[in-house]
């Protein structure tokens, strides 16, 4: 039986009167590749804000690898983070270096290692995203799944423990989509982390998914195996999973029955 690398229990935040997630709990599994899925604003992104320590929950606690993120010291959350490898949804690659010097950046950050053994990683990094022939391209002189790649070459430089994905196929087209897919299943495999997708894009992520846990509403309404949430009875689950264009998410906005609306006067409001 899989271990949990992370541990979200009871977890509530609000901001600005919005309550953005509600009693949130679930495990991620190590060696896993689970994801978090949902429509636009449930939420998906804040929780991996939380789970990174860039934001603290008002109730609840999140364990990564027994110790509570919530609770550290910064120096304590900054160890954790040299464990995470995160890939942003706009790439957010340094424009004045180019693809070598961006993978090169966090080894030169945060290791001691000579710069000929950086050279090699960073070779060997970007060979296995397909651009070590690009290293000495700028970000300007990639196109969007280029930088989308070489951002992610950079992600699993230091070797992180967890890769997150914010987004990654939003904007993508079919073959780069195919070849993230391909990517992410690789490196997870290859070297043995532990892979949480932030996606609404159902088709690729359930593709590889061992775990999907469903948002709506700032609560999980769905969690299981891609096989096992299209069956999922939930109507929340069912429209996300088989993207209905009408159901729990209504496709009309509330408005008067039509035949009164015809009928009014011309300049009558009607509600």
């Amino acid at each position: 039986m899989s271990q949990s690398l992370i541990r979200v229990e009871n977890l509530s935040f609000a901001h600005g009167g919005h309550q953005v997630l509600d009693n949130v709990s679930l495990n991620i599994e190590q060696g896993k590749i689970t994801a978090i899925m949902g429509p636009s604003g449930t939420g998906k992104t804040t929780l991996l804000r939380l789970l990174t320590g860039q934001l603290k929950p008002n109730q609840g606690n999140i364990y990564f690898a027994e110790q509570c993120i919530n609770r550290l010291s910064r120096k304590e959350l900054y160890k954790i983070r040299r464990k995470i490898g995160m890939l942003f949804q706009n790439g957010a690659l340094f424009t004045h270096l180019t693809v070598f010097e961006n993978v090169a950046f966090p080894l030169r950050e945060h290791t001691q290692l000579s710069e000929s053994l950086i050279r090699d990683i960073v070779l060997l990094k970007l060979e296995a995203v397909g651009l070590r022939g690009a290293r000495n391209l700028y970000p300007s002189e990639l196109s969007g799944g280029m930088a989308r790649r070489a951002a992610l070459a950079r992600a699993i430089a230091l070797d992180p423990l967890l890769i997150l994905y914010d987004e990654p196929f939003t904007g993508q087209d079919p073959i780069l989509m195919g070849v993230l897919v391909k990517l992410i299943q690789e490196l997870n495999e290859v070297l043995q982390s532990t892979t949480v997708i932030v996606s609404h894009d159902v088709p690729e992520t359930a593709s590889i998914a061992d775990q999907i846990y469903i948002l709506a509403g700032g609560k999980v309404v769905g969690a299981g195996h891609p096989s096992h949430l299209m069956q999922d009875p939930n109507p929340h689950v069912q429209q996300f999973m088989h993207g209905l264009a009408d159901g729990v998410v209504p496709f009309h906005y509330p408005a008067p029955e039509l035949r009164a609306d015809l009928l009014s006067a011309p300049g009558e409001v009607n509600d």
